[in-house]
Parts: structure tokens; sequence; C-alpha cells
């Protein structure tokens, strides 16, 4: 379920500015980045922001890309720098409040009540991991990439990939059995694929 790399011709053509390359580029990765990167931040319009973000720096960055690299490890090393940046920034920056007459409405999806509300648990669980183990286990489970290839984006050991894993789903499992969730498997990876 790792993904994919972009096929060498189309990397080259995009290290030398090609934009419709990059373009290709952008289209394979853009929805993978989106979705781990609005899984850190909580914010659709500020992952969307972010995204960009990522691929104009991406886009600068290509020309000294070393090939040597896989493209999707130094991908998520510049989303997760960027992210991290973020993050920092609104650790800095005054809470504002909001009205609750504010807040919109939550979308009615066609699916089983119990089913949404198994889903929304699971992901306020994963919100509430701290940001290292949250970055492992979305890198894992949602972008679907490799133990190795994380300890790559995340400039970690493989034994510190594996032990954040482990950790997060532990910890994702015991929040969701506190509200009474609990899964068939005896394995905490089993439990993020309810919904992703």
């Amino acid at each position: 379920m790792s993904l994919a790399q972009p096929d060498f011709g189309v990397l080259k053509k995009a290290q030398r500015g090609d934009e419709r390359a990059f373009t290709l580029i952008v289209r394979a990765y853009e929805i993978p980045v989106f979705n781990y990167v609005l899984r850190l931040v909580g914010d659709r319009s500020l992952a969307e922001d972010l995204t960009q973000e990522v691929f104009l720096r991406v886009y600068q960055g290509l020309p000294s890309f070393s090939l040597r690299s896989k493209f999707t490890t130094w991908l998520f090393q510049v989303t997760k720098n960027r992210v991290l940046d973020e993050l920092r920034a609104i650790e800095r920056r005054p809470r504002a409040t909001v009205n609750l007459e504010d807040v919109p409405p939550l979308e009615v999806l066609d699916a089983p009540f119990e089913r949404l509300e198994t889903i929304d648990a699971l992901w306020r669980a994963v919100q509430q991991l701290n940001v290292d183990l949250k970055m492992a286990l979305l890198l894992r489970d949602v972008v679907g990439l490799s133990y190795t290839e994380i300890g790559e984006a995340l400039e970690i050991t493989l034994a510190t990939v594996k032990w954040r894993i482990y950790k997060a789903r532990e910890d994702v499992q015991l929040s969701l059995s506190r509200e009474g969730i609990t899964f068939v498997s005896s394995k905490p990876e089993r439990a993020l694929t309810v919904g992703s």
C-alpha cells in the first residue's frame, strides 16, 4: 500500500522546469499530502493553503533534489517541515473565540449513524495524539508509507518509527475503548482502517 514513486523521466523533466511534468507530480501526490496535512492541522482551509505551499516549496527545491533519494520521502520531509512551522506559529498566536452559532452544521453523509460516530471518535482520538505520534501514524495508515520511508521523512530511526506507530495505535485504541468502541481484531492497527 506504499505510495508509488513518480516516473523517472517525468521527475527529470520537472527538475528541469517542465511545468507539465510538475503538474503530473502534483496530481499524483496532492491528495495524499492534503489528507495528511488536514489530519495534522484539523482545518480544511488551512490544509489547502499548506498543501499549496508544500508544492510551491517542492517546485522550488526540485532542481536540487537528489535522485538517489525516494521522491515521496523528500516530499513528506518538506510537508512535515511546513506543517511544524505552521503549528509553532499557531501556538504563538493569540486564541480567537468562536460563538457556537457561527459554527457551520455538520454534513450528513450516507452512512449508518453508528459508523459515523465510530469514524468521528476515531479521528478525535487521532487528533488528541501529540504531533510526533500523529505524524508517524498518519504517514503509515493514511498515506501508506513504509516504516523506512517514514523514518527518512521524519528523520528518525526505524526503531523510533515503530515505537511511535505502536504507541499511537495503542493510545487511539485506549481512547476508543473509553468511549465504548471496540474492534473485533486484537491488533491496534486494524482500528484505523475503519474510515480511512
